[in-house]
């Protein structure tokens, strides 16, 4: 087996540990996602995985835990009283399941970078998005911004020659141009459009 069940299981823990730390005061502030609040921002996360997983397994995505379902770019509708937590916690687990389960890994899905196998999409694609969206919810109710290193570099590593075909998909905003001292988390979110 990859080592790809695993470095998911990483950014998704990290992720959930900060909806988990989210106060629930925080919830409607204003996200570094242009439209959305902190909480829409897990809802798009939650969407995304419910539709990669529906795909793969030949279902339909079902809302679950007071959050709704739309288009994969979008953030549905949320329940005031949604529990983030446990829908995303089912995602992960849905997700994971997948990953190990070297049938499903292996089927091809179509990504900006190409159709791949769904662990590659998930190792490039969905790395990507729990990282961003992992700080875009941080910086939104003023939680640890900090990110996995090691993945962060993988990540922007295995990205840069796909940029053009991520901008394409209209679902990613430009790059902006990271300040001459940057570290690499700072370069890899400006790579993402965002404004450390």
């Amino acid at each position: 087996m990859s080592d790809i069940p695993e470095r998911y299981a990483r950014l998704a823990g990290a992720f959930l540990a900060r909806i988990e730390a989210t106060p629930d005061d925080r919830w409607d502030c204003a996200s570094p996602c242009q439209g959305w609040t902190a909480r829409d921002v897990v809802a798009h996360v939650i969407n995304g995985h419910r539709g990669i997983i529906a795909a793969v397994r030949g279902t339909r995505p079902q809302a679950a835990h007071g959050v709704g379902v739309s288009s994969m770019a979008d953030a549905p509708q949320v329940a005031q009283d949604a529990d983030l937590a446990a829908a995303f916690a089912e995602c992960r687990a849905g997700m994971f399941g997948i990953l190990t389960d070297p049938r499903l890994a292996a089927k091809t899905f179509p990504a900006p970078i190409g159709i791949v196998a769904v662990e590659e999409a998930v190792d490039a694609i969905g790395a990507l998005e729990l990282l961003v969206h992992t700080w875009d919810l941080a910086r939104a109710v003023g939680g640890d911004e900090s990110l996995d290193g090691d993945a962060v570099a993988r990540t922007y590593r295995t990205l840069q020659p796909h940029y053009a075909a991520l901008q394409a998909t209209g679902a990613f905003v430009p790059r902006v141009a990271p300040p001459a001292d940057a570290d690499p988390q700072t370069e890899f979110l400006c790579f993402t459009g965002r404004r450390p």
